[in-house]
């Protein structure tokens, strides 16, 4: 066998610095993607008509539920609707009628401009995990999340390049009372991060206190004016708006903050098992909430959502990354630009209890469906675990990692001069390679997108460096951009305003852990 020849010493300067660039931690953020590929529709025009016929029917004939909210029951007699008790049963076309004054698109603001987000038309914006309870990490396990793994999130968050979102409650705080945690949470996106992020939704007066420390962090009249928070407004489906959820919406769409109004689809559970009776409840649910967001104030900026999983016959729990979803996700797209709104849906949805293959396979399936469905915000585009009970810290940068091949398939195919490539073709010919070309040294920085953790090496090369898997490799990510991490600049006087702000507003109530 033929000895391995030696290897050449390394020289100063350029292979070294080449090295260097490519090790260094990057803070850049990349702009939210504009699509140059096409959607992919699964329903022909009569489908779709189909759907809006039935949901229409559903509105009129069957009604939604405005639960304990007088005040948005009369908002809907006025609107010409039929109210009984709590069901309102709205008119055929009235709730169609109400959601053309909602804007097809919209920029949040950021407060560093560079980081702002136009959420329509050809656009995804890509925003972190939202909600879990628990997180898991190499270190700690699972276990409930803390503020300080909060912190930690905003902070990767921030770091990642291919995020342009910093997201809401990316993990629940629960060492911090239910009714001031909403508050820290604010905190720490308006100072740890510089990119957009959402409100609170979990009670009508948390969503008031976003809006008021956004009109810190950005000025009134600023607030006033433009949009600087998205919000998740989720329906209890079937067909049910609770006075929590529609409070939150009330506050942000009278102040004409975006909302994202979404249905909780599980189905087989809260919607029907076939995916045309799904799409049938999710466009009705959709019509009737961004409806009401209109009657508060027409021209609100509001998002068409659809959360979508199907279950588990056997065990009843929900299951992700299926084809069934994937229908659901496509129809869904269609309908919400037909109806000309920005569209919510996919993410790094799996029902792993770890960054398995399991969680691989259906985060992929996930991923690649909203790119190709037309989503505008996909909320859970990273750390999504377990069904999103738990947020993961490696599973976070594994996420966000892939999210540069969502980038680099949406670029589409060019057909420049420089794409063409016959230059580099003539130059090296019948039985040549491409590797030392002109056309391949011009071009080789940004000719494929690259994993920031994935290891590519040789075999030999891995092994010395301790045989790691892409979970060991995720870990040491997620330490090195911790240690790395720094703040982004904020005015002193704006900080300190903030950070009163939280103290008094915690110093006003007593604590509450339910």
């Amino acid at each position: 066998m033929a000895e391995r020849a030696p290897r050449r010493r390394a020289r100063g300067g350029g292979g070294a610095a080449r090295r260097a660039e490519r090790s260094a931690i990057n803070f850049e953020t990349a702009k939210y993607i504009e699509r140059n590929i096409p959607n992919f529709e699964v329903l022909d025009d009569a489908a779709l008509e189909v759907i809006e016929a039935n949901a229409e029917t559903v509105l009129a004939e069957i009604g939604v539920n405005f639960v304990d909210n007088p005040a948005a029951l009369q908002r809907w007699r006025d609107a010409g609707a039929e109210v009984d008790g709590e069901r309102v049963r709205i008119p055929r076309g009235l709730a169609r009628e109400l959601c053309k004054t909602a804007p097809s698109s919209f920029t949040q603001h950021a407060r560093n401009p560079e980081k702002s987000v136009v959420i329509g038309g050809k656009n995804l914006v890509l925003a972190p995990v939202y909600g879990p309870p628990f997180v898991r990490d190499a270190k700690g396990g699972r276990r409930y999340a803390t503020l300080d793994d909060f912190q930690k999130f905003v902070k990767l968050g921030y770091m990642s390049k291919w995020l342009h979102h910093s997201g809401g409650t990316v993990c629940e705080p629960t060492d911090v009372p239910v009714n001031k945690r909403h508050l820290d949470m604010m905190l720490a996106h308006m100072t740890l991060s510089d990119k957009p992020f959402m409100g609170s939704v979990t009670e009508p007066s948390r969503a008031q206190d976003s809006v008021e420390m956004c009109e810190i962090l950005f000025g009134k009249e600023f607030v006033r004016d433009n949009t600087v928070m998205t919000s998740l407004i989720n329906i209890n489906s079937p067909m049910t708006f609770d006075d929590v959820m529609m409070g939150a919406l009330e506050v942000y769409a009278k102040h004409n903050q975006a909302c994202i109004v979404s249905p909780f689809i599980v189905g087989g559970a809260m919607a029907p098992v076939s995916v045309a009776g799904t799409l049938t409840q999710v466009l009705a649910e959709v019509l009737a909430g961004v409806a009401y967001s209109q009657l508060i104030r027409p021209g609100a900026p509001v998002i068409f959502g659809a959360f979508v999983s199907s279950i588990d016959m056997n065990s009843g729990a929900p299951t992700f990354g299926t084809p069934e979803a994937s229908l659901v996700t496509y129809g869904a797209g269609q309908l919400a630009r037909r109806l000309n709104l920005p569209f919510r849906s996919a993410g790094s949805f799996c029902g792993s209890k770890l960054p398995d293959a399991q969680a691989a396979y259906e985060t992929a399936n996930s991923l690649n469906m909203g790119l190709m469905a037309g989503v505008n915000f996909m909320l859970h585009s990273c750390g999504w675990l377990e069904g999103g009970l738990v947020a993961d810290f490696e599973k976070f940068v594994m996420d966000a990692d892939q999210l540069g091949a969502l980038h680099g398939l949406a670029k589409g195919v060019s057909v420049d001069e420089n794409a063409q490539a016959l230059d580099a073709i003539r130059e090296v010919g019948p039985g040549g390679h491409y590797l030392g070309c002109a056309h391949t040294q011009k071009n080789f920085k940004t000719a494929f997108w690259k994993s920031e953790v994935l290891d590519y090496k040789p075999f030999e090369t891995w092994e010395e460096e301790g045989a790691r898997d892409t979970y060991a490799l995720a870990s040491g990510r997620v330490d090195t951009l911790l240690n790395n991490y720094q703040a982004p600049p904020l005015d002193a006087e704006i900080k300190a305003a903030l950070e009163t702000y939280v103290a008094e507003k915690k110093a006003s109530m007593p604590d509450a852990f339910s």
